[in-house]
């Protein structure tokens, strides 16, 4: 029994790059193709070094070169080469290859893989750290179909050998996964940062498929990177899917809602109609170029410390069917979204929120842990000439309807107010629905975990609809039951 000391606590020993790599390398079935472009062949590197690699490297190339490239993998329509596309491209070719070039009749044990990542590292300048895309088609049994799982990452490190390295340790990581951990994505998917720093890379969208993952809801895995902290936020399509954020944001105006939207109701709804009609009247500002974003913070989606997924996909289908895209985000600060946004667009941003949202914007205790407190964090919500569109908020006692012409902040904050409010900043939703004032996505719940009838009509058609066929926030019923 090995020794233990008085005082030790249980740890998970995680295996040596050089230890992944050679139990690889030793299993006689295990066989395939590395492909590698943009950052030199830094994972099949890692193979080579640890021994034994004949049996299992087939092939390891690098087309670094855009014509060669386009010679091996086809020209891309956008003539792009760090793209998602392209990866999958690779990874058909490669796979084809190795399945026309090796025997089945005289390997029919043989589990095939085809490794590959396309990637730009920082450039010389430092101003653009790089990002790649990368991925891995294999089998876990000759006779079944191939198995993928693919990644964007996001470089963090400020040198591009750092990046290269980081890179080469990630691909041993997702090898070695893919093989010894397929049957618990979530595990997989923390031990991609083995030996690897989560400031080092982020990978900001996930996508498993293949007859292992069937059962696999990529919308979940996602949730997983940002409850893990790989990265700030994910999001989704209107059809379900993942999505890369770069892809939705690049270049557009964008129009943001925060909210719980548990369930969607027609104050949110609402909400969103009249602050686009607002948002569209902005100079610069076009239909076409806009990007609404439904974005639900972590915060949002604990219950009892713990994240709710089923309740995380009750909302996130309800959001996508009525078309809308959602982010899940990790910022609990509003000027933290704008900082996001930033990453990929330059154009015009609002962001459309209730009185009570404004009013904790005005509130200093969240901004204790900047240096420059609430108007370092003002200066950077307000600094992309953002607007802030406002649906009023009525009082159930007095029936009062608040809007940011009445409303109250900190008698410290009160000045500060008055200057975004006089400068513009901060937008009146006037033409609202006054008949839906008093709907709270709250007290809807309650009344679907109670089993109450009348909630029907403060959802939108299709909400109801859907929640209804779906059985959607059923949970909620067992919670409540637990309860009493």
């Amino acid at each position: 029994m090995p020794i233990t000391i008085m005082g030790d606590r249980e740890f998970e020993n995680v295996p040596s790059i050089k230890s992944k790599a050679l139990r690889i390398n030793l299993n006689e079935n295990i066989y395939g193709t590395f492909s590698e472009i943009g950052a030199g062949q830094e994972t099949v590197r890692n193979f080579f070094r640890a021994g034994g690699a004949s049996g299992t490297i087939a092939k390891a190339m690098s087309a670094y070169d855009k014509d060669f490239s386009d010679a091996i993998y086809g020209i891309e329509d956008d003539r792009r080469y760090v793209t998602e596309e392209r990866l999958k491209k690779m990874l058909t070719h490669e796979t084809n290859l190795i399945e026309q070039r090796i025997s089945r009749e005289k390997h029919p044990n043989k589990l095939f893989f085809t490794y590959a990542n396309t990637v730009a590292t920082i450039d010389f300048a430092k101003k653009y750290k790089g990002h790649g895309w990368v991925g891995i088609r294999y089998q876990v049994h000759p006779e079944e179909e191939y198995n993928e799982i693919i990644l964007h990452v996001r470089f963090h490190e400020n040198d591009a050998r750092l990046q290269q390295n980081t890179l080469g340790i990630l691909g041993v990581n997702l090898i070695y996964g893919a093989y010894y951990k397929y049957d618990n994505p979530k595990k997989l998917l923390r031990y991609l940062y083995d030996h690897i720093d989560k400031d080092q890379i982020e990978i900001d969208t996930i996508n498993f498929s293949g007859p292992r993952f069937e059962k696999v809801d990529n919308r979940l895995m996602s949730l997983q990177l940002v409850k893990n902290g790989m990265t700030e936020a994910v999001m989704f399509a209107p059809d379900g899917n993942n999505v890369l954020p770069a892809k939705i944001l690049y270049k557009k105006n964008i129009l943001a809602l925060r909210g719980s939207f548990r369930p969607v109701t027609k104050v949110n709804m609402d909400m969103y109609k009249r602050s686009m009609e607002l948002f569209l009247k902005e100079n610069r500002v076009d239909e076409e170029n806009t990007e609404v974003i439904f974005e639900i913070t972590l915060s949002n989606l604990r219950a009892e410390g713990e994240i709710d997924e089923r309740d995380f996909m009750d909302r996130a289908e309800l959001l996508c069917s009525l078309g809308q895209t959602v982010m899940i985000s990790n910022f609990q600060e509003y000027y933290r979204v704008v900082e996001y946004f930033s990453r990929y667009t330059k154009e015009r941003m609002g962001l459309a929120m209730g009185v009570n949202n404004l009013v904790d914007i005005f509130d200093e205790k969240y901004y204790r842990h900047l240096s420059g407190g609430i108007l370092e964090a003002f200066g950077k919500l307000f600094f992309k000439d953002l607007k802030v569109y406002l649906y009023p908020l009525k009082d159930k006692d007095t029936n009062e309807i608040t809007t940011s012409e009445n409303l109250k902040v900190h008698p410290r904050m009160k000045e500060l107010y008055k200057f975004f409010k006089y400068n513009g900043k901060v937008v009146d939703i006037k033409n609202y629905d006054p008949e839906i004032l008093d709907i709270y996505s709250r007290e809807v719940l309650q009344m679907i975990a109670e089993g109450k009838g009348g909630w029907e009509s403060m959802l939108p058609e299709k909400t109801t609809a859907m929640i209804k066929e779906h059985n959607l926030f059923s949970h909620q019923k067992q919670k409540e039951a637990q309860k009493a």
